[in-house]
């Protein structure tokens, strides 16, 4: 069986006045939606949340979730500290893809 993987993410706008966080099981993928704006309407196509900031790894969907749910509950600054602590340069880690 093959082992699937999860990933909880903070996307960005350009100018980071926008934080985005949100959870998948392929992430390649979810940042070519979020790039292209797949869906028109969505909060990351209306925001231009196309720049990968952050991302965590899981080996399950519980906890990716939980995960998703704990960084959204969380004050923007929480999040802020993350990706300065993992990203200073907040450079767009998708462009690594």
């Amino acid at each position: 069986m093959k082992n699937r993987r999860y990933y909880t993410y903070i996307t960005t706008n350009c100018r980071h006045t926008v934080l985005y966080v949100g959870m998948t099981n392929n992430i390649i993928r979810r940042m070519e939606e979020h790039k292209s704006k797949a869906v028109k309407k969505s909060f990351s196509a209306r925001y231009n949340v196309d720049k990968l900031v952050y991302l965590e790894e899981y080996s399950t969907r519980i906890e990716a979730l939980e995960r998703e749910r704990q960084l959204k509950a969380g004050p923007r600054w929480r999040k802020e500290k993350l990706i300065n602590q993992n990203n200073p340069n907040w450079k767009d880690w998708s462009d690594d893809f």
